[in-house]
């Protein structure tokens, strides 16, 4: 709500055209199907993604001995490890759990993971991810991404890295690793929050095998949609060398109706993924060589119009408002080239990546700039409009590693890292008449186009890092590691035309020295049961900011530091295991959004806090059933209000304040839980199978912080003429339950899932949409829970 103590305030909060776009965004729509598909591998998990137990699936659910102690290796520490004998807060997610819900996004996953957030902005793509409550609020990524040994994604502040997560298609993957909390020593920047892992298949050199899968998928009252997929494992020489292919497609259903115009299920679209590898095995010289592409094509974004007073729907339940359409599009193609020497006493190893990535995304601002048609330009009736961003970016990284052979009393790592980036976000705002027509002459020469804006940049890395770990006797161990970076950037606010922002050229460059650490003493207490704690830092690169009145020249990196304890058990006889984890994290000059009148900066905000616990637990009840439960409370909030911002008006002053103290981090619930159960059976026919359900409850959550605007005298800000006060909108809690059973025989495998299965209605996120001049409040856009899901799946392996 909007707390006004003068009606005529000339420059009410509102969505703005932003160089880092989507922090405030005109558009926060999200549900999206995020990425896309389910996870391909041999490897998989229990029905709850534990931080730590996975081991090989059975096909179709063969029952296992419940004394069985799983092992699940991870690569958290760059070398291959037990992620019960790390001492940090690992989940694993495995491919038999996201085929048996049907997982086609992050955020079907992301319950079974404590503290992990996404946030969808109503398309594949469109994805905000966060852990532990340290909530990306300006354009740069809090969790970094990596795809087995190469960070994909823009460290920079100018590629929308926090709004636009990779949305892996992700067949052909073994695991997904997710490191809670700053990963800063081993991954560097962006990894202030955590880290999600993808690790691929690799070849098989001594086996072939080959998959073949199809699908279809209903959501109740919109559109079906099919999948397929392929995989093959060519041994090309018996154990040393071998070849993988892949390919998928996944379709979305649409579901949501446009009320403008009355078409029906919008937001259809298709995720299409491939990828090819080859494998050396020698014996003391291994070579990983892989070509990877993802596409995402979507029609338009999943959204649903509300009242502003109730939050009700305005038009159905599925009834979104838009005068535009909203396509989004995005490819991704990575090389990566992964080299391992053993010297006998060590290894040396190199992992080198090359990307490009190209995005467009495309949003209806006819709430926000429709008015300057009737408002400016004196037409009788508002206008529509919408704002084109497009990103591009080749993106090059080196890492050299020199580590010791795993298993003695000191193990240690050494390493060097560089990355180059060279990238360029363009932004297009278009108005025309409200039937999308263009303006009549001669005002669409003159005002057709509000902006065009064109912001090349690169980012430039280099770092040293180092790791170690001292093992005292049978009980103790203690890791350390440190990282030293520096990063140079360049940049150019280049704005050919338009009324939105001034013409002209405007570059700017930045360079920065950032130190992290770690510190992780471990205990045994028993053979099952580790005491660990966890002192780490991390950062959030900064960069030079855009050419605005009152922004200053270069926002600086948010840094963090992270306090955590945790114990990882085993007992009764291994049927139950149980991780708990208390934290806390100080986090300084947070990088936030502040807009004016149409444009709009990054600067350093303030602090925050985040406190919380977390608990991931499995209990083997007999050998064919189990039951999970994972848990995370998490109290993230503003300590203090943040640095304003003063605007120059000429006759007046605008200083700005984007927190205030006491704000809770948006879409950060205090509370959210998950629940599975699933039963494996065989019977004497040789037919294996499984039924589970899948239980996951959100707290309610904010959509953003509170924003004050002060209009103040030209230079004297204890001179107050008017402010207004714009508090965050408040989403309701949710539940969800998933249900899935499948059966399988031999080489077949038949899978069936129902997401959503009591038709929940609850909204993931939320956006006013708010007039630019007249501040006048349309509506709320939100995206809704997914409806209830219908899915089957038919597998056959070779």
């Amino acid at each position: 709500m909007n707390s006004n103590t003068d009606a005529g305030d000339p420059s009410p909060r509102r969505p703005v055209m932003n160089a880092f776009p989507p922090v405030r965004p005109w558009y926060r729509s999200p549900l999206s199907l995020a990425i896309a598909s389910t996870l391909a591998c041999i490897a998989a998990t229990p029905v709850l993604a534990q931080d730590g137990d996975a081991d090989p699936a059975p096909v179709a659910g063969t029952a296992r001995s419940a004394t069985d102690l799983d092992t699940v290796v991870v690569t958290a520490n760059k070398r291959v490890e037990n992620v019960r004998e790390v001492g940090a807060s690992i989940s694993v997610i495995g491919e038999r759990q996201l085929e048996n819900i049907g997982a086609v996004s992050l955020s079907d996953y992301a319950a079974f993971i404590p503290g992990l957030q996404v946030q969808n902005d109503g398309s594949p793509g469109l994805t905000r991810v966060s852990l532990r409550g340290i909530a990306a609020l300006s354009s740069g990524a809090t969790v970094a991404t990596y795809i087995d040994e190469v960070p994909v994604g823009s460290s920079g502040i100018y590629q929308g890295a926090s709004t636009l997560m990779l949305d892996l298609l992700p067949y052909d993957i073994s695991r997904i690793e997710v490191l809670r909390g700053p990963q800063g020593t081993l991954y560097g920047a962006g990894a202030i929050g955590g880290l999600l892992k993808y690790v691929t298949r690799a070849p098989d050199t001594l086996v072939g095998e080959t998959r073949l899968g199809f699908g279809l998928r209903s959501v109740s009252g919109g559109e079906r949609d099919w999948n397929a997929r392929f995989g093959a494992s060519l041994p090309l020489q018996e154990e040393r060398l071998g070849l993988r292919v892949s390919f998928a497609r996944n379709g979305l259903p649409g579901f949501t109706d446009n009320a403008v115009d009355g078409r029906e299920d919008i937001n259809g679209g298709e995720q299409v993924g491939a990828r090819t590898a080859l494998s050396w095995d020698g014996d003391a010289f291994d070579a990983d060589l892989s070509m990877l592409h993802q596409r995402i094509r979507s029609d338009d974004r999943a959204g649903v119009a509300l009242d502003p007073d109730t939050q009700a729907p305005l038009y159905g339940e599925d009834d979104d408002l838009t005068w535009q359409p909203r396509p989004f599009a995005k490819d991704l193609t990575l090389f990566s080239l992964s080299l391992d020497w053993d010297l006998g006493w060590g290894n040396v190893v190199s992992a080198t990546g090359w990307s490009e990535t190209s995005t467009m995304d495309q949003i209806d601002s006819t709430i926000q700039f429709g008015e300057v048609a009737d408002q400016l330009l004196g037409l009788p009736e508002p206008g529509s409009s919408f704002v084109r961003y497009d990103y591009d970016m080749d993106k090059v990284t080196q890492e050299f590693r020199l580590t010791s052979k795993t298993g003695g009393t000191f193990e240690w790592m050494v390493g060097a890292f560089y990355t180059k980036e060279d990238a360029l976000q363009s932004q297009v705002a278009w108005l025309g008449l409200r039937d999308g027509s263009p303006l009549p002459a001669p005002l669409d020469a003159a005002f057709g186009t509000l902006a065009i804006i064109n912001l090349p940049s690169t980012y430039e890395e280099v770092a040293l890092f180092a790791n170690a770990s001292w093992r005292f006797g049978e009980r103790f161990k203690l890791d350390a590691g440190l990282r030293q970076a520096r990063n140079d950037q360049w940049f150019s606010q280049n704005v050919p035309e338009g009324i939105l922002a001034p013409i002209g050229e405007s570059p700017g460059e930045s360079t920065e020295d950032v130190f992290t650490w770690s510190l992780s003493p471990q205990f045994k207490l028993a053979e099952d049961v580790m005491l660990y704690a966890r002192l780490a830092t991390g950062y959030q690169p900064g960069g030079p900011n855009v050419a605005l009145a009152g922004m200053p020249p270069q926002v600086d990196s948010s840094m963090l530091d992270s306090y955590e304890i945790g114990l990882k058990s085993q007992f009764a006889d291994r049927r139950v295991t149980l991780d708990l984890s208390a934290f806390r994290i100080d986090w300084e000059d947070i990088q936030v959004a502040s807009s004016f009148n149409g444009v709009g900066g990054l600067v350093n905000g303030g602090e925050a806090t985040s406190e919380g616990l977390e608990l991931s637990a499995l209990f083997r009840a007999t050998d064919a059933l189990q039951l999970g439960f994972n848990a995370a409370y998490t109290d993230a909030s503003i300590e203090n209000d943040f640095d304003p911002t003063v605007i120059p008006q000429g006759d007046f002053d605008v200083i700005l304040w984007t927190g205030l103290a006491g704000d809770r981090m948006p879409y950060s619930p205090k509370l959210s839980w998950t629940a599975t159960a699933e039963y494996a059976f065989s019977t004497a026919t040789g037919f294996n199978g499984q039924v589970g359900g899948v239980l996951r409850w959100n707290g309610d959550r904010l959509n953003d912080t509170t924003e004050r605007q002060r209009v103040t005298a030209p230079g004297d800000p204890s001179t107050v003429l008017q402010e207004t006060v714009t508090a965050p909108l408040e989403l309701d809690s949710y539940r969800s339950l998933d249900l899935y059973a499948g059966i399988g025989k031999g080489n077949w495998e038949l899978r069936a899932y129902v997401n959503n299965a009591t038709g929940e209605e609850a909204y993931l996120t939320m956006a006013p949409m708010d007039g630019a001049l007249t501040g006048a409040r349309s509506h709320l856009s939100a995206v809704p829970l997914q409806p209830r899901t219908f899915g089957v799946e038919l597998d056959f392996r070779f």
